[in-house]
């Protein structure tokens, strides 16, 4: 095909999208881009009842936060002229007709303009899925509007993919049924036929369809919890494809550089928040520590004061955390205090609530303060640290040693490992804070 290339996204506003449309979203503008084309965004408003402009709305917010930006956008109500003139062309050659029928509720007779079958059988080329021939006779002679000012759904994505000179049509399996109905149509409007690319389906954690009315959650959601954009496009491009190699983790620009229809999977992908947030985790790595601290105080904005000891703490979150939300969650329950300049040791928490045997715990933390106390400056690192405690601490009991160890230092009973916090800590507070916690006991 010698044309430029042009894909479209065709969402309806009739209700939140799922993962599995945006799906598709990324997939039609990866390979557009792929191949130097261009990415269309139409909104196919048509069903006037069930559009609304809150779910238009969230299609556009969440394409625009997912950096998917379209060449250009159209709005499928706005092109009903046209559809018109093509259904009158239809009728005038003899392939569509007003047919009178009875609504059987109502006991009225009404008109809807019907497209006349041939009754043949259509062959398309599936990039995906190869050749596919169906009969068309079953179909019978089906509706194209309900009206000349009212198309449903075959007669005005036939008529807008070929004004718009869309090449491609890449669309979930569920639309394999439709298009034998849309080839017709062309070849009755004398259009070309694009090439189609139908996706497998994309199940929830229960292995179901996921659907706008079971499953359905804005992913402006997965923004507001602390996402990052460039996780969830790994993520979806990752649903169904997967490059050569054993390399997961891709900017955008690397996936429109790998990206090839042929390796699409047919079998269905499932869609796994517990995937998603370790994407997201490995995305937030590969952050910058000043990015990282902006993002992280964007959504800590009207969380309360932001502790000055927040960039010391960034290596622990960035260790801990796999969403932004959840680093916001680390910071305001207090596990990070740590880092003031004094904790309040009690008896109680170093001692375990009295599993912990009071001598053996001071005399512990005793040896374990020697042991640190032997590294230099330079050599206070987390690795370090647990290099030297380890092997003492698997010897007397790692229950007995570690427990104490942390909440000497951290004051708390939920914290971080201690070798982390001894590392960000320093020797001296390190030391100091060992001694204080042993001379409790």
């Amino acid at each position: 095909m010698n044309k430029k290339v042009v894909t479209r996204f065709a969402p309806s506003p009739t209700g939140l999208l799922h993962g599995g449309n945006y799906r598709t979203a990324v997939f039609a503008y990866l390979f557009a881009k792929k191949e130097g084309g261009e990415f269309i965004v139409r909104i196919e408003d048509t069903d006037k009842e069930r559009s609304k402009k809150e779910y238009e709305d969230n299609i556009v917010e969440t394409l625009e936060w997912l950096g998917l930006t379209e060449d250009r956008r159209f709005r499928q109500s706005e092109h009903v002229a046209r559809h018109t003139k093509e259904l009158e062309r239809l009728i005038k050659n003899g392939a569509a007709y007003v047919s009178k029928e009875e609504a059987v509720t109502e006991g009225q007779r009404s008109e809807v303009i019907r497209f006349k079958n041939p009754n043949v059988e259509v062959t398309f080329k599936d990039v995906i899925r190869g050749e596919i021939t169906m009969n068309t006779t079953d179909l019978g002679d089906f509706v194209i509007a309900r009206s000349l000012q009212e198309p449903v759904f075959h007669l005005a994505v036939v008529v807008d993919d070929a004004d718009e000179g869309v090449t491609h049509v890449i669309r979930g399996e569920d639309h394999i049924s439709n298009t034998p109905r849309q080839i017709l149509i062309q070849r009755a409007l004398g259009y070309s036929t694009p090439l189609y690319a139908h996706l497998p389906l994309v199940l929830g954690s229960d292995r179901t369809k996921l659907s706008k009315r079971r499953g359905a959650r804005a992913l402006t959601e997965y923004r507001n919890e602390g996402y990052l954009p460039s996780a969830l496009i790994n993520y979806l491009a990752f649903l169904g494809w997967h490059p050569e190699g054993e390399k997961e983790i891709y900017s955008i620009e690397e996936l429109v550089e790998a990206f090839t229809l042929e390796r699409i999977q047919k079998s269905a992908g499932i869609f796994d928040e517990v995937k998603l947030s370790w994407f997201n985790h490995e995305h937030m790595k590969l952050l910058s520590d000043d990015v990282f601290l902006a993002v992280l105080q964007m959504h800590m904005k009207g969380k309360g004061v932001i502790p000055s000891y927040l960039t010391k703490v960034l290596p622990l979150l960035r260790e801990r955390a796999a969403t932004f939300a959840q680093a916001v969650s680390f910071m305001e329950s207090g596990e990070f205090s740590f880092l003031d300049d004094s904790v309040t040791h009690t008896r109680e928490l170093l001692l375990q609530n009295g599993k912990l045997d009071a001598s053996f715990t001071s005399a512990h933390l005793q040896a374990v303060r020697g042991l640190l106390a032997e590294l230099s400056n330079e050599a206070f690192t987390s690795e370090k640290i647990k290099n030297a405690v380890f092997p003492y601490a698997t010897e007397a009991g790692r229950g007995a040693v570690l427990w104490p160890l942390r909440t000497a230092l951290s004051g708390k009973e939920k914290s971080p490992d201690p070798f982390s916090i001894a590392s960000i800590l320093g020797k001296e507070k390190t030391l100091r804070r060992i001694e204080e916690a042993a001379k409790i006991l």
